[in-house]
């Protein structure tokens, strides 16, 4: 049991995932402390005038609103939303809009309903979470600005062809550009002319100062702003520039107090980018911190703060956070020094005296190293965010690519993202997914640091039923008719016969059936040439007695003729019926029966639409293989089947889920169905059965 800082407690299980360890080491450490929230995003020269932050962590869900949400992003939503309830924190919705063009408004609302559909909501003590990265231009682009003043960003002329050239690769070092020593003052002139709209797209980017010799290439000078004159759905024609995606992540979460950013493995190689943009701006982000870092060098410098000496050898282990700045590279002459001869600078010897007045100059270029070496004073001293990275969920027989989901939907090669085949969360809502199920298909796949390998759609189908199973209540539908006449029935007569509505679940009650001497059957249900081991209706060829089945909730029957239309094919089947047989009365075991089928009342069911949805792609990874993934597209995927449904049914509301006996699970489609109008969905068959229906 923990304390929120609000006087309220939280239970917190055992870690079971790296990622918990990590939150429990922070707050075990203090890293995330002394927090304050104003209660909205900001620099924390504004967040400080707000009260402490109740939230023990922070943790966003951060999707571009570019498409829908599909079955990968569950993962992310469920483990973000669940470490903020888990460690009695707060998770953020934050969209993060800095693409315009290719998001809209339709994919911001569909995210926030798929979100909520999961089961987890943005809000906090009344007060909503939900934030888009556009609201925080104007402090991005103060930020680049400022980098640009202190030497760190440069306006690049180079073509697009000519970066890629001189970026290097993996092996080879990449080359400066020839406008990389261009004067500040010059760099910021033109920044402010792409601002301005004065220079066309394409002409120019801001890059930040970085290495161009990095083993990471993410490091060599990426690009932090670009020219795009395209209208933007939040900001409309107010900005023609706009920050790169890697340079606004980072200052998205510190400016909403984001204390643990989590994302995929595939980010992993741009966290070096995430720290060195954060640790950068701390003075115009982060400025109480700056400001009191200036009080503790002064002290140590000044000899009234005996942390100097643990402080200085600290500076020696974090020497790689220096830059090329002048004074830094002249720290970094003095720090490698002793580096290499094992020993580190104590107060009051020139190497000290000479660190601490480099720092007290010129502290704003020294933000990398004091974020670092200041942990001796307190963890995390810029109360900076951090990223931790996880393995994705890959899933087989799907495609998660967002492009080449939106490819899909515009060819029309599915109908729209909420497609029961596609693996949209939509989609899977619609197909009769529910939340649980997905929360709990999350929970299998796990949450670790190993990447590669994918999940089998399989354990997606079975969490399903494993939910279903126990909360779908059973009714009869008849997919494929086939009539069954019971000739020594009364004629004209009907009547009512009961049926449990979950075998396993008296508490869920029965229901009332209509039967008579018509009834609808399903075509496989009887066989003139059966193959081996059948036990349902057919007719033996050797004029031995016919087996007997047993109608659900109802008769025995014995199937005594069948007709057939001109090819051949059966059209009706003639039966008798023992009366005293009926499902629920003393005579029902009178006859022996060894199989059961479901079936319909002819008089009145009602005619129903059946689509069975099966799995998009036959093949197990679609996006590996060397064919066209269009091309791969399984045709039968999805069949409309026309039948029969007792009546009950036929009031069912949209997004209402049925165990249909023997057949499968389905849910009234949320879209087209009405009442009197039917329209069921295959959401996933009784057992595992590759898709096939």
């Amino acid at each position: 049991m923990s304390n929120t800082g609000d006087n309220k407690t939280v239970e917190t299980a055992e870690a079971s995932n790296f990622i918990e360890k990590i939150i429990e080491e922070d707050l075990s450490r203090g890293s995330t402390v002394p927090r304050k929230w104003c209660g909205h995003p900001a620099p924390y020269s504004e967040q400080e005038k707000g009260q402490e932050d109740t939230a023990r962590i922070r943790t966003r869900f951060p999707p571009e609103p570019n498409g829908y949400l599909h079955i990968g992003h569950a993962k992310s939503i469920c483990l973000n939303f669940g470490l903020a309830r888990k460690f009695g924190g707060c998770c953020h919705l934050r969209f993060d809009d800095t693409n315009p063009g290719k998001e809209s408004s339709e994919y911001v609302e569909s995210i926030k309903e798929s979100v909520k559909w999961l089961g987890f909501d943005w809000e906090e003590n009344g007060r909503s979470n939900l934030f888009f990265a556009s609201s925080y231009f104007k402090w991005m682009n103060q930020f680049a600005e400022y980098l640009i003043r202190i030497g760190y960003a440069y306006v690049d002329e180079q073509t697009q062809e000519q970066m890629k050239e001189n970026r290097g690769t993996l092996t080879e070092p990449g080359r400066n550009s020839p406008f990389r020593d261009r004067a500040p003052e010059e760099s910021l002139r033109l920044f402010r002319e792409m601002k301005e709209g004065k220079h066309p797209e394409g002409s120019m980017v801001l890059r930040a100062k970085i290495d161009m010799a990095s083993p990471n290439v993410n490091l060599r000078d990426p690009a932090i702003y670009r020219i795009r004159f395209a209208e933007h759905q939040e900001t409309g024609n107010e900005w023609c520039i706009y920050p790169m995606y890697t340079f606004a992540h980072p200052i998205e979460d510190s400016l909403e107090n984001i204390t643990h950013s989590i994302c995929t493995l595939e980010f992993e190689d741009q966290r070096a980018f995430y720290d060195w943009a954060l640790e950068r701006i701390v003075p115009l982000l982060r400025t109480p911190q700056f400001e009191e870092a200036g009080r503790v060098l002064r002290a140590m410098a000044g000899g009234s703060d005996d942390r100097a000496d643990a402080f200085l050898a600290a500076c020696v282990a974090n020497r790689a956070k220096l830059g090329s700045s002048e004074p830094e590279r002249r720290a970094a002459a003095i720090l490698d020094r002793h580096a290499e001869a094992g020993t580190s600078p104590t107060r009051g010897t020139e190497d000290a005296r000479s660190l601490f007045a480099l720092m007290l100059e010129r502290t704003e270029l020294f933000t990398p190293l004091l974020q670092h070496a200041l942990d001796v004073v307190r963890p995390n001293f810029f109360l900076l965010s951090h990223q931790h990275e996880f393995n994705r969920l890959n899933l087989s027989n799907v495609v998660l690519s967002k492009r080449k989901l939106i490819s899909l939907v515009k060819e029309g090669l599915v109908d729209g993202w909420d497609d029961p085949r596609m693996p949209t969360l939509m989609g899977l809502r619609r197909r009769g997914y529910t939340p649980a199920s997905v929360r709990n298909f999350v929970k299998k796949c796990g949450v670790s640091r190993v990447a590669g390998g994918s999940i089998d759609y399989s354990v997606l189908e079975n969490s399903l039923r494993e939910d279903l199973d126990d909360k779908a209540p059973r009714r009869m539908a008849v997919l494929r008719p086939l009539k069954l006449v019971i000739d020594n029935y009364p004629q004209g007569a009907s009547e009512l016969v009961r049926a449990s509505n979950h075998p396993k679940k008296p508490e869920m009650g029965e229901r009332d059936v209509p039967f008579s001497g018509e009834l609808w059957i399903e075509e496989s249900d009887f066989a003139l040439d059966p193959p081996k081991g059948f036990k349902r209706l057919t007719l033996p060829k050797d004029g031995s007695p016919a087996r007997k089945v047993r109608l659900r909730a109802a008769y025995i029957i014995e199937p005594v003729s069948c007709e057939k239309d001109e090819s051949g094919r059966v059209t009706v089947v003639h039966a008798r019926y023992f009366p005293e047989t009926k499902s629920g009365t003393a005579g029902s075991e009178a006859v022996k029966a060894k199989a059961t089928i479901h079936w319909v009342d002819a008089k009145q069911g009602v005619p129903a639409e059946f689509r069975i949805y099966g799995r998009l792609f036959e093949v197990e990874h679609p996006e590996a293989e060397d064919a066209d993934y269009r091309t791969l597209i399984n045709p039968h995927a999805k069949q409309i089947l026309k039948g029969f449904v007792e009546p009950a049914l036929a009031q069912a509301h949209g997004d209402d889920k049925f165990q249909f006996e023997r057949t499968g699970y389905f849910v009234a489609d949320r879209v087209v169905h009405a009442p009197g109008r039917p329209v069921f969905n295959l959401a996933v068959t009784l057992r595992d059965s590759k898709g096939k229906f």
